[in-house]
């Protein structure tokens, strides 16, 4: 009896033990898809990223007049990215006038944003393409995923705010939410879905109205952890800071607070093995082909001394 009662107490000891131990998968997120590979927040971007074996997408999400939810990083028609709706060239000045938050989709679409020559992306290839509305993306993405057998990705959606552009480049805070959160609720499952965002506004209000939702904190100054975290007011799922600001002890001292490291955005090969040395829990990276082959890699040091 005594032999008995001492078995089952090592299984339970070694049960809560393994429950305590903090070992997510290693994520690898296509940036805009793969921006490296095509042109940024298109369909054909996030088709590439699922064949270059991303576990999940990462996206940008901005809102029309006609409150449609389509993908582009900046609200406005970037010059650098896209002709005018005649297939002309804009001038930088005059990019904030196409305020994608003052046109309708209908409008929107007529701007060609892949064609043009990215020269901060060789290697980009270059198509025909209009910015997406985020329902199609996903219906292009789940039917790639039935049709080759790729197991499911996760969608890791950035909201686009600041006080500063409040009712101006997109609405408020609620709606913009609301808006992304209706769609989302009707084409994913919600535990594939997480929620990223610089505007600590907009996790704020997820943890309160979605609490179901996993929460990112990008993150691109220089402020220490505490003091950002104290900010924000709650503990987020991931930590998302720009590659340069981590280093292994951060690192593990997010991870004590069972809080994912996903930095970006990491495109130099040694980086991205210097980076998996340091403990992260995946990548955010313009080059999904490129970080692949490091999914399974364990600490390899960086010979560059980078």
């Amino acid at each position: 009896m005594l032999k008995q009662l001492h078995l089952v107490l090592i299984f339970v000891t070694a049960a809560s033990a393994t429950s305590a131990q903090y070992i997510p998968k290693f994520d690898i997120q296509g940036h805009r898809g793969a921006r490296g590979l095509m042109p940024e927040n298109t369909i054909p971007a996030f088709l590439t990223a699922l064949d270059s074996g991303v576990t999940t997408i990462e996206l940008d999400v901005v809102v029309t007049k006609d409150k449609q939810l389509v993908l582009s990083h900046e609200p406005w028609m970037a010059a650098s990215i896209c002709y005018d709706s005649a297939g002309g060239i804009m001038a930088d000045k005059d990019e904030k006038k196409f305020n994608i938050y003052q046109m309708t989709y209908t409008q929107v679409s007529k701007f060609d944003c892949g064609a043009k020559e990215n020269g901060e992306f060789p290697e980009q290839k270059k198509i025909s393409a209009s910015k997406p509305l985020l329902r199609d993306v996903i219906v292009a993405v789940e039917n790639r995923i039935k049709s080759y057998n790729y197991y499911e990705v996760d969608y890791n959606i950035e909201i686009k705010s600041s006080p500063e552009t409040d009712k101006k480049f997109h609405p408020s805070i609620d709606v913009y939410s609301e808006l992304i959160y209706e769609l989302l609720d009707e084409y994913l499952p919600l535990d594939r879905v997480v929620i990223q965002s610089f505007d600590f506004r907009v996790l704020k209000y997820w943890h309160e109205k979605h609490p179901e939702i996993r929460l990112s904190a990008l993150v691109g100054n220089t402020k220490s952890i505490d003091t950002n975290l104290e900010q924000l007011g709650f503990l987020p799922s991931v930590y998302s800071p720009q590659y340069k600001l981590i280093d292994k002890a951060k690192v593990q001292y997010l991870h004590s607070k069972k809080i994912r490291v996903i930095p970006w955005t990491v495109n130099d090969t040694r980086d991205m093995l210097a980076l998996k040395g340091m403990g992260v829990d995946g990548l955010i990276t313009d080059y999904p082909n490129r970080s692949r082959r490091f999914r399974m890699t364990l600490n390899i040091p960086n010979k560059s001394g980078r």
